[in-house]
């Protein structure tokens, strides 16, 4: 993980020496740290960072200012490290472009396990980009050019919504998408507050894939939305 940018924003002291150190322990020596969302978002915008780590409440501006400041320009992983653990705040913090959360008090090794995962999700954004005629994860492909869909090599037959919902997960493999998300993208806002719909249509997409691979790569966070899980290449 020597490759990634990290950077820290964290006004007490205590956490971000916390941070910082297991950072450098775990072989993290890119980084930078801010105590505050304006010095946050000057250090974003000159260093560019791969991963920021970011506490919601900031001595100046909160955190989901930030965020939506810093989604304007930069594609970081923004993993949110806050003591604000309502499902609420994780929802605002999603929809507003943060990609994972982490509740205050947090282990350091959970910290780490989210910080591997999202530089494995950067490598393979990386390599499988929305140019590419086909999405590989494991065991699952799906042909852009054609818009057909394989589970082990066998066609899976998705309606239109189906189809849309699995791609735009695919586009995001490893980001917990929210349900306002997914329905603003897949119908146009025109469903806004039709969640049962939406659980209806995901339930019909995951019967489909687990039929044909008995696995379920898409993993409900209840309250918040959906993902899907990036299968490790074997």
């Amino acid at each position: 993980m020597n490759d990634m940018k990290i950077l820290v924003v964290e006004d007490d002291r205590s956490v971000s020496n916390l941070i910082t150190t297991t950072l450098k322990i775990n072989g993290c020596t890119s980084y930078q740290s801010a105590s505050t969302g304006n010095q946050a978002i000057a250090l974003c915008s000159s260093m560019n960072p791969d991963l920021i780590l970011l506490d919601l409440g900031l001595p100046d501006i909160d955190g989901i200012e930030v965020i939506r400041t810093v989604r304007s320009w930069s594609s970081a992983v923004i993993i949110i490290i806050s003591a604000r653990g309502e499902d609420s705040d994780k929802i605002e913090a999603l929809d507003s472009g943060a990609d994972d959360y982490l509740t205050k008090p947090f282990s350091v090794d959970e910290m780490m396990a989210r910080i591997r995962a999202a530089h494995r999700r950067m490598l393979y954004l990386r390599a499988n980009t929305e140019t590419r005629p086909e999405f590989i994860n494991g065991y699952l492909r799906i042909d852009y050019a054609s818009n057909l869909v394989y589970v082990h090599d066998t066609e899976i037959h998705l309606t239109n919504i189906e189809y849309k919902l699995l791609t735009l997960l695919a586009r995001s493999v490893g980001k917990v998408l929210t349900h306002t998300y997914i329905i603003d993208r897949v119908w146009g806002g025109e469903m806004a507050a039709d969640i049962v719909s939406l659980r209806v249509y995901m339930n019909s997409l995951r019967k489909k894939l687990k039929q044909a691979s008995n696995e379920d790569l898409i993993r409900t966070h209840v309250g918040i939305g959906y993902q899907m899980v990036r299968i490790e290449p074997q």
